[in-house]
């Protein structure tokens, strides 16, 4: 699972301002540069960089809180549209999904999972996990391979497809590895790399900005 995760922003101030008071989520550490916001069993980090960055990750709600969350996050939120749809059902994961940008452009999407219930009012508890963290790199197989060495397995199979998006990992914790150029789903943005960190479960993963790994 993602214990933590370290992303990158040009404008930290307005993202710690969202995620504490627009999404109400606790912050743990909270610095010029950088700020750590708690979202469930996992910590998630934004450190300063002058140049902008966006990136796509996904955060695990309750399956039985997703119209509950649909109706409170709408008040907070406008969320992004595909095909006039703002929600989308995944039958391969049993999820449903809901996507919108926070103030720096990173794609967050919410996903109920449908066996998977919390009981009870909406909450901050709600936010269960980080779900998914998209890992864009023009070396899409040897980046594959390299995460699959370290025992973190291709959700089909074991070639990795370099043009289009593969789910690395197990149940409902995936790192989401993509090339450049790809369009976002729910999103007029393409895919870009940008460097990154995450611990999954005790291994450090690292991303530089050439969307190599440091491991």
């Amino acid at each position: 699972m993602f214990k933590s995760a370290t992303l990158y922003t040009n404008n930290v101030k307005a993202l710690r301002r969202f995620y504490g008071n627009v999404l109400e989520l606790d912050i743990t550490e909270s610095a010029p540069e950088q700020f750590t916001v708690r979202i469930g069993e996992s910590l998630l980090t934004f450190k300063h960089t002058d140049q902008p960055a966006f990136y796509h990750f996904a955060i695990n709600i309750p399956g039985n809180q997703f119209s509950m969350m649909k109706y409170w996050i709408t008040d907070r939120v406008t969320l992004n549209r595909e095909e006039g749809r703002d929600e989308v059902y995944f039958p391969s994961f049993d999820a449903d999904s809901m996507y919108f940008e926070d103030p720096t452009g990173n794609i967050v999407e919410l996903i109920g999972r449908r066996k998977r219930d919390l009981f009870g009012d909406l909450t901050k508890e709600s936010f269960l996990n980080i779900s998914e963290i998209s890992i864009t790199t023009p070396h899409v197989v040897e980046v594959g391979e390299q995460l699959q060495d370290l025992g973190i397995p291709l959700r089909s199979g074991t070639e990795v497809d370099p043009h289009e998006l593969n789910f690395l990992g197990r149940g409902d914790k995936l790192i989401v590895l993509v090339p450049p150029g790809r369009k976002w789903y729910f999103s007029k943005k393409t895919a870009v790399t940008f460097p990154l960190e995450m611990t999954w479960n005790d291994v450090v993963i690292k991303l530089d900005s050439e969307g190599k790994l440091e491991l």
